[in-house]
């Protein structure tokens, strides 16, 4: 796991260098750097496979040059296909050999997670993985193209720091920036399974794989389902256990975390684990349930807790990592969680993002399921006119009016401020579905592929968004902040095409989450563990932020900024207050710490 840099034009050294520093903690271990005349190509590594210099970065082999962050779990397998000669141990130089036999195809033959830098004479690419683990920014300007794996390797050339106006509504509306938006005017993102090419001054985006091409219902029979699933998740955890460097596992007090810890077990890897508590707010705390399942599963188990100093004292720093607004309180004990792993030695955890989304794991699901069927009502035109006559902010009228209003109803699991809400609350109007813009290259793939059931749509977009924006973009921030690499088994790309070629209905018929996981997991995992209800990353965070007096930076913000209508934000923070709407604010919270720190 490492850090990706590079210019390709005019450039300042010093400048270079140092915006090349600010990305030190994503690889401590070594700094390789190539520059001549209009290039600078640089690697800032964490050694994970083959430690040894012979595989330092950035790799170079003729005319070509490579600077990679990630894993490439079947590169052992790849070598053996590839008549190269081989100087290392390591997957970078698998990349090279495989890049010179199949050209930019080779990417759809690695198994793994990745950002690529590979110049090959004058043209550049990159490329980030299918599913979105490992994060790619680049900007361009009159001088020079410029590429990093952190926005804070970027920001050093802009020549003027303006908020973009897409990356802010997107945000709003589904917690993370939407692809290619940052909050950052000028710099960009790849989105999960896009690949860039820059030749000749001039920049192209493509995608290179889209989930949605997997074949639907290829497999009906339960029993089979059940078998193919057991086998190809046993194998996606093994090949995630590879590792030179030593290894620990996240354990909460669900099925997940479980899951991942019992096959490292079949496979003789008994992992430390950790687990947060929370002082005084027991109705967030996993450690009664952690410890349970660490002694139910026969591994080792570390508690960390966390105070509301800790807390509070911890989010300017969290902040800083994640560059721009991510709406996710977790990030913050997640930060601390990650001190405690580092302190004791571990550069690898095994951490299980992926399940909810692909096994129908949140109860919301089945919600927008059954809402769905209201469009079927012969009679709807009365309740259409009721709901557009009667606003409410309530989730679930926005839910029965987007479906008699015959418009898009799900629009990922981090579906936060709605378009309505947005234009009450900003003193900008907002039309009502304008959010849809973010999400409609999405949606127009699933509706000209051959998947109908509204489920995959729910596991597309929030594989595509609500992980690959938001929580991978808070695992990966955080872990390599304190340069430790997460490891995500679920999302394998193997497991989660064979997801989608299931009957749809085998993932939600029987009404509960999770029952084809729950199913596998039967007579290996106690079930005590498998019938605990879900809890969630959930922490005192609004309680904090009252407590503290920190919560007061939103309107001292916003009186500065004139942003918010301040009746409609008296409004929301009275609810967060009582317990309503609490991550509507802790986004505007986050939002209104960036803009303090960046703009005003």
């Amino acid at each position: 796991m490492c850090a990706i840099f590079g210019i390709f034009g005019e450039y300042n050294e010093q400048q270079a260098k140092y915006a090349l520093s600010r990305l030190t903690h994503r690889g401590p271990d070594y700094c390789g750097i190539q520059q001549k005349k209009n290039l600078f190509f640089a690697h800032q590594r964490l050694s994970i496979t083959d430690a040894h210099a012979r595989a330092h970065q950035p790799l170079q082999h003729k005319e070509i040059l490579l600077s990679f962050n990630g894993e490439i779990y079947n590169f052992k397998e790849l070598r053996e296909q590839l008549s190269f000669d081989f100087k290392t141990q390591s997957d970078s130089e698998v990349i090279i050999a495989a890049y010179l036999k199949w050209g930019v195809d080779f990417v759809k033959k690695l198994r793994g997670m990745f950002a690529i830098a590979l110049l090959d004479g004058e043209t550049l690419y990159l490329f980030r993985d299918r599913l979105g683990k490992k994060p790619l920014f680049f900007m361009q300007d009159t001088k020079a193209f410029y590429f990093a794996s952190e926005i804070k390797g970027l920001t050093p050339f802009l020549h003027k720091k303006e908020m973009n106006n897409d990356a802010l509504l997107s945000y709003l509306s589904f917690l993370a920036p939407t692809p290619p938006h940052t909050f950052y005017k000028g710099i960009e993102k790849l989105a999960a399974g896009e690949y860039l090419t820059l030749r000749e001054g001039k920049v192209s985006v493509k995608r290179y794989y889209d989930l949605l091409e997997t074949k639907p219902s290829l497999i009906t029979d339960k029993n089979d389902t059940v078998e193919k699933l057991e086998e190809l998740l046993e194998e996606s955890i093994a090949l995630r256990l590879q590792s030179d460097a030593p290894m620990a596992a996240l354990l909460s007090g669900g099925i997940d975390s479980a899951t991942i810890n019992y096959y490292a077990k079949q496979e003789g890897k008994n992992l430390q684990t950790y687990t947060l508590g929370y002082k005084e707010f027991a109705k967030y705390d996993e450690r009664k349930n952690a410890k349970e399942s660490a002694a139910l599963l026969g591994v080792s188990n570390r508690a960390i807790e966390i105070d509301q100093k800790s807390f509070i004292d911890t989010m300017g720093a969290v902040f800083d990592t994640l560059d721009e607004p991510l709406n996710d309180p977790a990030a913050v004990p997640l930060y601390l969680l990650f001190d405690a792993i580092k302190a004791d030695g571990y550069k690898v955890v095994m951490s299980g993002e992926g399940s909810d989304e692909l096994f129908l794991g949140y109860r919301q699901y089945f919600e927008y399921l059954d809402i769905e069927n209201a469009k079927n009502l012969m009679h709807k035109n009365w309740l259409k006119k009721y709901f557009r006559a009667n606003f409410s902010k309530n989730r679930e009228w926005e839910w029965y009016k987007r479906v008699f209003d015959e418009t898009l109803l799900f629009r990922t699991s981090g579906d936060k401020f709605t378009d309505l809400q947005k234009n009450l609350l900003l003193r900008r109007n907002v039309r009502d579905n304008e959010s849809l813009k973010y999400l409609q290259s999405y949606r127009d793939r699933f509706e000209h592929s051959a998947h109908a059931d509204e489920s995959i749509w729910y596991s597309y977009i929030d594989i595509n968004l609500f992980q690959a924006e938001h929580f991978l973009t808070k695992l990966d921030r955080v872990s390599m902040a304190h340069s430790i690499e997460s490891r995500t088994p679920f999302l394998d790309h193997k497991l989660a095409e064979l997801v989608f070629s299931i009957d749809p209905k085998l993932r939600y018929e029987e009404g509960k989450t999770k029952s084809l996981l729950k199913q596998l997991l039967t007579n290996k995992i106690d079930n005590r563990i498998l019938t605990r209800k879900k809890k969630g990353f959930s922490n005192p965070y609004m309680e904090y932020l009252i407590s503290s007096g920190k919560i007061s930076l939103i309107k001292e913000v916003n009186k500065q900024t004139g942003m918010f209508h301040e009746k409609e934000l008296d409004e929301y923070l009275k609810s967060a207050a009582q317990g309503s709407f609490k991550q509507h604010i802790w986004g505007l919270y986050v939002l209104s710490h960036w803009i303090k720190r960046g703009l005003l």
